[in-house]
């Protein structure tokens, strides 16, 4: 099952997947114009996801949020339902205010969550699925704000179990949306900027304090999120492009491509040229995080 809804006018599109044979993304390959923003609900047996090629266990019944430029694959796609959109639907950047921390869900942290449901929130995701499908079904000059506001019912109640279920109560959403922001500036600015400095700055936070927003919520140290994030980016391009190495350091901000090649090799254990050569065997051998 299948359905699509697109505004040719403004390019928004929103879609609903269930039970498909195959779904999948390979963001740099045939997917790159695919910008679309994926809520992915496992209703089988637990099975394994491919995010980027690394290997994850999708727990039955639980919800996976996946970005845009994230490839991905399911070991059974039978058992998913999936909810896709892209930002001219749905902007989770405009939607903040209107809807506290929505961005959490994929920009809350920098690890990849699973939301867990259990019977009862699965009964509400599968009302809620059902109501999708008649809005999908109804073709009238309302449909798009129906879908809108159905897709953000979604969204508030994925974000109330993720919170509940990956962020210490101690944690105020104030300083949990200081997280949250810094994920977001690092996303876009990360090929440019590598210092933690710039991001505090533009959240009017000194390092050291953003150091211990990030203790508090038990995360990643800032600059590691940014050092992650550039080492994830150049993973993509090693697999899914034929960049060379020198490409490579200077599309993500690297001027010296031998300080480039200490930085992979120190995050990877190998140097860009042997992970290149070996990629398949080096991802596959992997245990899932």
């Amino acid at each position: 099952m299948k359905f699509t809804y697109k505004n040719q006018k403004t390019a928004a599109e929103c879609k609903l997947l269930a039970h498909e044979k195959a779904f999948d993304r390979v963001f740099y390959g045939k997917d790159r114009k695919d910008k679309l923003l994926t809520i992915a609900w496992n209703k089988g047996k637990s099975q394994v996801v491919h995010i980027d090629e690394v290997p994850y266990e999708f727990p039955a019944q639980s919800l996976l949020c996946l970005m845009v430029n994230q490839s991905f694959n399911f070991a059974q796609p039978k058992d998913i339902v999936a909810w896709q959109f892209n930002r001219d639907f749905y902007c989770i950047e405009d939607h903040d205010r209107e809807v506290s921390c929505v961005g959490f869900l994929f920009y809350g942290s920098s690890e990849t969550m699973f939301v867990n449901l259990n019977e009862e929130q699965q009964r509400k995701i599968a009302l809620l699925l059902n109501i999708f499908e008649e809005e999908f079904e109804t073709i009238d000059n309302i449909q798009e704000d129906m879908l809108r506001m159905l897709l953000k019912r979604l969204i508030i109640i994925v974000t109330r179990l993720a919170k509940d279920q990956f962020v210490d109560k101690a944690v105020t959403d104030s300083k949990l949306d200081i997280v949250r922001q810094y994920n977001l500036l690092v996303e876009h600015h990360y090929k440019t900027e590598h210092r933690v400095k710039f991001y505090a700055d533009q959240l009017n936070r000194s390092p050291k304090t953003l150091a211990n927003f990030f203790a508090l919520y038990n995360h990643k140290s800032p600059l590691a999120v940014i050092q992650e994030r550039i080492f994830l980016e150049a993973k993509r391009l090693f697999i899914y492009t034929d960049k060379s190495a020198k490409e490579v350091a200077y599309e993500l901000g690297f001027d010296d491509v031998a300080y480039f090649s200490s930085f992979f090799k120190k995050m990877a254990s190998v140097a860009p040229t042997a992970f290149r050569k070996n990629k398949a065997s080096l991802i596959t051998d992997q245990p899932a995080p």
